[in-house]
């Protein structure tokens, strides 16, 4: 009897194939990240015409208006999707380099309560007035980070802890557009508010820094106050911006919990939250030159408005225009509860 053999299957060097892939991955990324990075561009040169306005918010809105006044290849696709997530989060990290521990710490430890008051207070609060009004409870929480720690950048971060996957995108485009809508009006109505308080220009720039929901309309208010308000109204605002991370922390917790029947386990704390932490102790710890931090700002708000470009393209106005009044009114109700328990912190701190 003759033995049959089978046929081998020759053995294949996968490492052969490796570089042919990165090759491939890198053709379909290229596209859409270079749109979204020059969009991003192009929304950093315009911001100086449009005081109070930040790159993040031209380049969402961008994305918006060209996703719905025309069709966007499907080439665009895998760059976008990458920038929404990636670049998100790299940006959010790069954010820490604007908080150096030593300057919070000189607030003081009553402004630094009124600070812990004011995002601990303000989540809460928004998120039993959105259950009140009936508001869906991932747009609540969106707008309740959004709204008490630093507008659009929160709102980013807290959908990428809480839709991972970007499967309700909308929700963060009515988050990010009611923070553009209600920080714009409280540009003007700090100041006016202020001047009619007869707050000094110490305390009405801790006032704007409490309570104003951007920092580009932090830096517009503080600037409009005058009288060395703007220097401590930043300060404060930066003071609100490192306690993105423990919220972050605090709603992958939840996520996690909430995770256990279906199995899936989202880690402890994200990477870009230990991330973000990291660059606030470098800034606190190494003198960085200010060419360091001048780059480390400019790569920042390049990535962040990327990955706002990108969400952007995903949102179809139709959707968006059935949200309805009752976020609007949480919005406005949030934005009165952040000012409120800020200008009464500010005025016991003295």
């Amino acid at each position: 009897m003759h033995e049959t053999l089978s046929p081998v299957a020759p053995a294949v060097d996968t490492r052969e194939h490796r570089p042919s892939r990165v090759a491939g991955d890198l053709r379909r990324i290229t596209p859409g990240l270079l749109l979204a990075l020059g969009v991003a561009g192009g929304s950093m040169l315009l911001v100086p015409l449009l005081p109070g306005v930040s790159a993040l918010v031209v380049a969402i809105v961008v994305g918006i208006v060209l996703a719905n006044a025309t069709s966007l290849p499907e080439t665009l696709a895998p760059g976008l999707s990458l920038a929404a997530k990636r670049l998100l989060r790299v940006g959010i990290v790069l954010l820490g380099l604007q908080v150096a521990l030593g300057d919070l710490l000189a607030l003081g430890a009553p402004m630094l309560l009124v600070v812990l008051a004011v995002v601990t207070l303000g989540i809460l609060g928004t998120v039993r007035l959105g259950q009140l009004l009936g508001v869906e409870r991932g747009l609540t929480l969106l707008i309740a980070c959004g709204f008490s720690i630093c507008g659009a950048a929160a709102v980013a971060a807290a959908a990428g802890v809480t839709d991972p996957e970007d499967e309700h995108e909308e929700r963060t485009i009515t988050a990010i557009a009611l923070v553009v809508l209600c920080g714009t009006v409280m540009i003007a109505a700090v100041p006016a508010l202020a001047a009619l308080l007869h707050l000094a220009p110490g305390t009405a720039g801790r006032w704007a820094g409490a309570s104003i929901h951007e920092v580009a309309q932090v830096v517009a208010a503080g600037g409009a106050l005058g009288g060395g308000a703007l220097a401590v109204a930043v300060v404060v605002k930066l003071a609100r911006v490192v306690l993105l991370a423990p919220v972050m922390a605090v709603l992958s917790l939840q996520q996690r919990r909430a995770g256990r029947a279906d199995g899936t386990r989202p880690p402890l704390v994200p990477l870009f939250v230990l991330g973000f932490l990291a660059m606030v102790a470098l800034r606190s710890i190494v003198p960085l030159p200010s060419v360091a931090l001048e780059a480390g700002s400019f790569l920042q708000t390049l990535l962040l408005a990327a990955a706002m470009f990108a969400l952007g393209t995903g949102v179809r106005l139709r959707r968006l225009l059935q949200v309805g009044g009752r976020p609007v009114v949480l919005a406005a109700l949030s934005t009165l509860l952040v000012a409120g328990i800020g200008l009464g912190g500010v005025l016991l701190a003295g």
